[in-house]
């Protein structure tokens, strides 16, 4: 291969790469655009009201399997039981 090719090749490289990192940078600003809209919506409902980290956990939940929350409450029970709580 020769200098000419070694360098055109290595051009190529070198934006093909910062392609990919551009991307990944505008990826990140929209994550943290969405990010900030989340906050804004916790807060309107916090000035609504309602208890965000209850709002968390629901969220959190509705991800979850139903039978993995199941089988989890079910064994929180039997341990609030055996401490007679």
């Amino acid at each position: 291969m020769d200098d000419h090719q070694t360098q055109s090749s290595y051009r190529v490289t070198a934006d093909e790469l910062r392609q990919f990192i551009e991307r990944i940078e505008r990826l990140d600003m929209e994550k943290k655009d969405i990010a900030d809209q989340q906050k804004e919506v916790m807060a309107e409902a916090k000035g609504r009201g309602y208890d965000t980290k209850v709002i968390r956990k629901v969220i959190a939940l509705r991800k979850r399997d139903a039978n993995d929350i199941a089988e989890e409450e079910a064994v929180l029970d039997m341990y609030k039981e055996a401490l007679g709580m």
